[in-house]
């Protein structure tokens, strides 16, 4: 997965500045990992599957997650950040 820019929706950004700060935190180290290498073990990348299979999923911790899209020409968007319960 190339990643040339990361977008995030209104959503992911409400989210986001709603998780505890030590979260947040993680979130963004996470996300430094993911630009330099999306495949790096310690983000558990994996691609969603039945109605959501148009989206892959990076783990934050055990817990908390970050939803994605792979856009045209490298762009990614973060649709949503939270625990597991993010999938429903």
């Amino acid at each position: 997965m190339q990643i040339k820019e990361i977008h995030y929706n209104n959503e992911f950004a409400k989210q986001f500045s709603n998780l505890p700060k030590n979260i947040q935190k993680k979130a963004c180290e996470k996300e430094a990992v993911f630009r330099k290498n999306a495949f790096h073990p310690s983000l558990r990348l994996h691609k969603l599957k039945g109605k959501l299979d148009s989206l892959w999923s990076i783990s934050i911790d055990m817990k908390h997650r970050i939803i994605l899209k792979p856009l045209d020409d490298g762009i990614i968007l973060f649709i949503s950040i939270g625990m597991h319960a993010i999938y429903e």
